[in-house]
């Protein structure tokens, strides 16, 4: 890569479309990369799990999470459709957590913390935008090639829901909240060749 480039920011002029991070093996690379750093691997772990907004996973308490189970949910209400969502916690999640208070330096993390906190030192959550540089950071560090940023968070979500576990579209926009499967389609990005292996099925 030549001095100053960044192979994952879109060209000047060119339409930005945030893309999921499609194979396993990048997912379980940003994961490696960020073991040293509790909050970011918290972040990301929990993102791709849950598809939730990146305004509403900031938004999150360290109480609103901190005694969850595997299985339990918190209710949120979208900052943007103002409707009833869930945080869900799944064994993924719960270890990603219990790496984040295990690892906090000696200094206590209250249940009225925001769980993802700035590190200027007050109780102010990440800023989406700080998010987004942080996720193009993590993607650049694994050399993943593509336009990324907190929508990716999401979007992995409902890729590998559809893509390991064959889960439909109208289960997946439902989680989004959107109010048609084909918004959800559109979302997520079907690519040309993911189109022709359908066409390579055979039938009778």
């Amino acid at each position: 890569m030549e001095k100053g480039q960044n192979f994952n920011h879109p060209q000047k002029g060119s339409k930005v479309e945030v893309e999921p991070i499609r194979n396993e093996k990048d997912i379980k690379a940003i994961i490696q990369f960020l073991s040293g750093s509790p909050r970011d691997l918290l972040l990301f772990v929990m993102g791709i799990n849950n598809g939730i907004r990146a305004g509403d996973l900031l938004g999150l308490k360290v109480g609103d999470v901190r005694y969850l189970k595997p299985g339990q949910v918190h209710q949120i209400i979208e900052s943007k459709t103002k409707k009833k969502n869930v945080v869900v916690i799944n064994k993924s999640v719960r270890k990603a957590l219990d790496g984040y208070f295990s690892n906090s330096d000696g200094q206590p993390i209250e249940d009225h913390f925001y769980l993802f906190r700035s590190r200027k030192g007050e109780n102010a959550p990440l800023t989406v935008q700080a998010a987004h540089g942080l996720i193009k950071k993590w993607t650049q560090a694994i050399n993943l090639k593509g336009n990324y940023g907190t929508h990716t968070l999401r979007k992995t979500w409902g890729y590998q829901q559809r893509t390991k576990y064959g889960v439909g579209f109208d289960v997946i926009a439902k989680r989004f909240n959107h109010s048609d499967p084909k918004t959800t389609m559109t979302y997520l990005g079907i690519e040309d060749k993911e189109v022709h292996s359908v066409l390579m099925n055979e039938i009778g």
